[in-house]
Formats: C-alpha cells, sequence, structure tokens
C-alpha cells in the first residue's frame, strides 16, 4: 500500500471533530467547574470566617479528591470525553494523572506496581515545573537587582 491511498482511507474513515461544539463544552464545563468553587470559596468565607488561603487549600484538596474518586471509578474519562479541555484543570488534570497511573499498574502490586507507577505521567509535569520555576525565579532576581 503507496503512502497516497494510505492517507486517502485514513482521511476517508477518520471521525470529524465539531470544534466549535468542543469549544462551547470546554467553556461550559470549565466555568461551571470555577464557579462552584467560587461559590464554595464564598459560601465558606461567610460561614467558617477561616483566613482565604485555608479555603482555597480545602477547596483544592477537595478538588484533588473528587477528581482522584471519580478517575477511580472510571467516571472522569467519560467526562474528559465529553467536556474535553475544560474539566481538566491544572488540579483535575494532574489528580487524574496520577490516579489513572496507578490504577493502570495495581495488578503488579503495592511497591512495584502503584508505587513506581505513580508519577509516571506526572513526573514530568512536575520536572518542568521545577525548571521554569527556577529559571523564572533568577530572571527575576536579575531583574529586580
Amino acid at each position: 500500500m503507496n503512502n497516497k491511498l494510505y492517507k486517502s482511507i485514513v482521511k476517508k474513515n477518520l471521525k470529524r471533530t465539531n470544534h466549535l461544539k468542543n469549544y462551547f463544552y470546554g467553556f461550559l464545563s470549565g466555568g461551571t467547574l470555577g464557579l462552584s468553587c467560587e461559590t464554595v470559596f464564598l459560601i465558606l468565607k461567610k460561614i467558617t470566617h477561616m483566613s482565604s488561603l485555608n479555603i482555597r487549600s480545602l477547596i483544592s484538596l477537595t478538588i484533588i479528591f473528587i477528581a482522584s474518586l471519580l478517575t477511580s471509578i472510571g467516571i472522569l474519562d467519560k467526562l474528559i470525553t465529553k467536556y474535553r479541555s475544560g474539566i481538566i484543570i491544572p488540579t483535575t488534570g494532574f489528580a487524574h494523572s496520577i490516579t489513572s497511573s496507578a490504577i493502570d499498574m495495581k495488578k503488579d502490586g503495592a511497591i512495584k506496581g502503584v508505587g513506581s507507577a505513580f508519577f509516571a505521567l506526572a513526573g514530568s509535569v512536575i520536572l518542568y515545573a521545577t525548571i521554569s520555576s527556577f529559571v523564572l525565579i533568577i530572571i527575576k532576581v536579575i531583574i529586580n537587582a
């Protein structure tokens, strides 16, 4: 099979994506998630009189827990398929990547499976976030010196 024939077969069988619909769903789901977190923040601020930093930390932990729970029972994958990137804000995406890596390797046991694969997907994110933070801090120090 030559390259032209292969490309024509792929093009004919490739499912077309509706980008406008994906943008709408991403905007709607991300906006709803952000709005619900802000609503919970305002309610907790009024009821508990906790500091803003503590409330934001509590909300972040709650989002991480919910994303990990939904990933472990298979619901978050379906939501991501439907709502695309709007549901994968950095917090939920990071929790999803860690949980899905751990679940994929649970058959190999706690140490060799879950423990070794825990940061398989998220490790590169941690690495490059650390490196870019270091570089940006160096730039800030040079500029402010």
